[in-house]
């Protein structure tokens, strides 16, 4: 397993090692006393998977105190734009963003910590999207940041007047009109 390192402290790609013969291939999609060891100690506790089509984008999501999560995600089936945004205020990197390709043929996976925003644009005419959580789902601990917030300065490689968004994603706020409930100290 090889650990990339991204502009981001703490945000990281991850390329597993793949074993390829005749019969086709085989890796670890996870280890954590390896993951513990490489990356950060994290207890993942809830797996999701979706699938979606070409133009649909979700996210920029988060889950408030304390149900925030980390996340270890990566594309089975075709193609995505994953994005993780930096909302911890006081952070020297807040309102930066990391962006890679993850799909099915690069095996790559990407690791989120708590205090980002994430979401993903589906490139590919289908896509199958699995993601690791650290913390369970509470619906009443959700938040965003918009997606079409120009000000992130994300190339989400499909134009935004293009893009398939639920309504809930539709209402997020921008960035500037956002009180984020992270604090870079706690992160420390």
């Amino acid at each position: 397993m090889e650990i990339i390192e991204t502009s981001i402290e703490g945000v990281v790609i991850i390329r597993p090692t793949i074993f390829k013969d005749a019969r086709g291939y085989f890796y670890e999609s996870y280890n954590k006393r390896i993951f513990d060891n490489l990356v950060t100690p994290v207890d993942f506790v809830q797996d999701n998977q979706s699938k979606s089509t070409r133009g649909v984008m979700r996210g920029l999501h988060f889950q408030r105190p304390p149900y925030s999560q980390a996340k270890l995600v990566r594309c089975v089936e075709g193609k995505v734009l994953d994005v993780a945004v930096d909302i911890r205020k006081g952070s020297p990197t807040y309102g930066h963003h990391v962006a890679v390709e993850l799909s099915a043929e690069n095996n790559l996976q990407f690791f989120i910590p708590r205090g980002f925003a994430h979401g993903f644009a589906v490139l590919s005419d289908e896509a199958v999207f699995q993601y690791k959580c650290d913390n369970y789902y509470a619906p009443e601990a959700d938040g965003g940041i918009s997606i079409e917030d120009t000000s992130l300065g994300i190339d989400w490689q499909i134009p935004l007047n293009e893009a398939i968004l639920s309504d809930k994603d539709k209402k997020h706020p921008l960035l500037s009109e956002f009180y984020s409930p992270f604090d870079f100290e706690d992160f420390k």
